[in-house]
């Protein structure tokens, strides 16, 4: 992310300017390579797992396609249900994958170069049609895939944990609360939430 986020950032927000002058210069990077449906199976790959669990399962799930680096939509119809779940995902992972396989190619979830031109309330609506794709899921998307700038993800917990810390918090703060104050990061949510993060991480290092 660019200096005028930081500058931003830093007038528009006290605690926040504490924060960047603790932790640094942003370091936050984007895989634009990746398509909409890799992101999407990933990220499934991901709920209610720890990173280590999860790139296990799904290391697992790419072995299943030898001849790729990661699956098509399309070579979903070459395996069973019961391979995919011998890989460690569970039939409701299964079912959520084998949507996004659908939805991406009758259209619904859109090609790498027509998501770009797309905004991101318009990316939302569209991914979250498919099973098991929820609006966290998709602004991880929007800020890990294509690198949008002003994504704040309020039901994020290392976001919301990161806020409660920084700020010096009794209590978690609500997801309308944290959206209504982030207005004043806009248009840098993402960086924002980026510090959140790191707000988060150091607290569980200390420990």
């Amino acid at each position: 992310m660019t200096a005028a986020a930081i500058k931003h950032l830093s007038a528009a927000d006290p605690v926040m300017k504490k924060l960047i002058a603790a932790i640094g210069a942003c370091k936050l990077e984007h895989e634009p390579r990746r398509s909409p449906f890799q992101s999407l199976v990933q990220a499934v790959g991901h709920q209610q797992l720890n990173g280590t669990a999860a790139n296990t399962i799904l290391s697992r799930f790419i072995k299943l396609f030898p001849k790729r680096k990661f699956p098509k939509p399309e070579d979903l119809a070459n395996v069973t249900d019961a391979q995919i779940r011998a890989c460690g995902f569970s039939f409701s992972k299964i079912a959520a994958i084998r949507d996004i396989a659908a939805k991406t190619l009758d259209g619904t979830i859109p090609s790498s170069r027509k998501i770009e031109r797309m905004s991101d309330e318009e990316i939302i609506e569209r991914l979250t049609a498919a099973r098991g794709v929820g609006r966290w899921t998709v602004e991880m998307l929007l800020i890990f895939q294509l690198g949008r700038a002003d994504v704040l993800p309020v039901d994020d917990f290392g976001v919301r944990n990161g806020f409660r810390l920084a700020y010096k918090k009794r209590a978690m703060p609500k997801p309308k609360a944290l959206l209504k104050f982030g207005e004043r990061w806009r248009p840098h949510g993402t960086t924002a939430a980026w510090y959140l993060w790191r707000a988060a991480d150091a607290a569980k290092k200390k420990k």
